[in-house]
């Protein structure tokens, strides 16, 4: 156990150094912790600092074992090793991408990623390879050339801001970039991923809120994964939120010792319903190295929602989601009710394949713990 009395610290912890000045790993554990930072990024506000579980002689060869919230954003050494089956880019976004910082997969939406930086670097990350603090922030020029590509697609009706985090840019650069996003005819809707409200939620200030004012359809989908996220402080900043009509959805990740539990599921879709969020997605985990630890088969997760429905209401009911490894799109594998032979999971028809349509049909779906999977 570290001397360090683990005071919930006042800034982003960002080092190991820092992780153990605050009682949050031992000494010893150093030299590994540097190694696990040179490939993956470390930042914990205080917002999440101050929920981790104070450390015990019970659990001191491991900061965040039964901890969830220690198990999303404290670094652990199981981090350096890759599965066979992890990759880079698990999605595929990068073979979808135009111009940088689009990623247009489905032929009627495609993302605008204008920066890399997030308030805090989930252990799970399926972008793990490229955020950091670095920022990966797109210049004007980049950023011009994204909007002239948005301008020239008209089919494209939704733009999905995300990163990286968008609310971790500036008030002035955000602004501009709703608002340019704004003017273009053909765009109807906006949407803007953040962890922004659960993990730094004194940032969502007026001024912040102000640049979110737009006249198209604007929806904020927040990422949260266990029910004490859910602060009193989050749910201000929600209020102030949703106080503009911004209506708010919420995505979360399927996480062994996080979330995988009826319990834990329940807990976390009844909090995000009395905050008045409406569950959106639950991701099966993406297959990014180092992340083999955090995997639930996905019979385990079909089975956690099938308990589930009929206990809780269908306001909090998530969509469970696969998004193919390679490219082809999410698809929805949750339970179902109606006997019948086994389906192999298809790409949706809407999407900008990266993969060749025919050749995809004609193999399964290799999921996160590398094995080959029906859904039915």
């Amino acid at each position: 156990m570290s001397e360090h009395s683990g005071a919930s610290p006042s800034s982003t912890l960002r080092t190991p150094e820092a992780l153990i000045k605050h009682g949050l790993a031992e000494p010893e554990t150093l030299s590994g912790l540097q190694a696990l930072a040179e490939q993956f990024s470390i930042a914990i506000p205080p917002a999440f600092a101050a929920l981790l579980k104070p450390r015990s002689p019970e659990n001191s060869d491991s900061a965040c074992n039964a901890d969830p919230i220690g198990l999303q954003v404290l670094p652990d050494a199981r981090e350096l090793v890759t599965a066979p089956h992890e990759r880079a880019d698990p999605i595929g976004d990068d073979a979808l991408s135009p111009v940088p910082g689009v990623v247009h997969r489905y032929e009627d939406r495609a993302l605008l990623k204008p920066l890399l930086v997030c308030p805090l670097y989930c252990r799970f990350c399926f972008r793990r390879e490229h955020v950091g603090p670095d920022g990966g922030l797109l210049d004007e020029a980049a950023l011009e050339r994204a909007f002239t590509w948005f301008e020239t697609h008209p089919k494209v009706t939704e733009v999905i801001l995300t990163g990286g985090d968008p609310l971790m840019l500036s008030p002035r650069r955000l602004k501009r970039i709703i608002r340019r996003l704004s003017g273009i005819p053909h765009i109807q809707t906006l949407r803007l991923h953040s962890r922004v409200p659960l993990a730094m939620p004194e940032r969502l200030t007026e001024e912040l809120l102000d640049a979110l004012e737009t006249e198209k359809a604007f929806w904020l989908v927040i990422h949260a994964n266990h029910a004490s996220e859910l602060t009193p402080e989050v749910r201000q900043a929600l209020r102030r939120v949703q106080a503009r009509a911004i209506p708010v959805l919420s995505q979360s990740v399927l996480l062994k010792g996080v979330n995988d539990t009826v319990e834990s599921l329940e807990s976390l879709l009844r909090a995000l319903v009395q905050a008045r969020v409406k569950p959106y997605y639950l991701h099966h985990l993406d297959a990014a190295p180092g992340t083999a630890h955090f995997h639930v088969p996905v019979e385990q997760g079909r089975s956690l929602l099938r308990q589930l429905r009929g206990r809780v209401t269908g306001l909090a009911w998530p969509t469970y989601v696969l998004d193919i490894p390679g490219g082809a799109g999410k698809v929805p594998i949750g339970p179902d009710y109606l006997l019948a032979e086994e389906q192999t999971p298809q790409p949706p028809s809407g999407t900008c394949k990266a993969t060749d349509g025919e050749q995809f049909r004609k193999r399964r779906v290799q999921a996160t713990d590398g094995q080959e999977h029906s859904f039915t």
